[in-house]
């Protein structure tokens, strides 16, 4: 009885130290998939302003 209350400790702590480690390797991401955001957020700004700069104003 006794080695299964250790068995189960051991495999709870197992368990709970690789869903840290899947956690950490997600919450590290975060930071560089912000970034990759925001170059395509700034990318698309760009894109708006050289077409409207390209846009011939309007005979009105």
């Amino acid at each position: 009885m006794d080695l299964q209350i250790v068995l189960g400790i051991l495999g709870t702590a197992g368990v709970v130290s690789a869903f840290l480690f899947a956690l950490k390797g997600i919450l590290d991401q975060v930071p560089d998939v912000i970034r990759a955001w925001r170059r395509v957020v700034a990318e698309a700004r760009r894109g708006e302003r050289q077409r409207d700069d390209a846009d011939p104003p309007d005979p009105a």
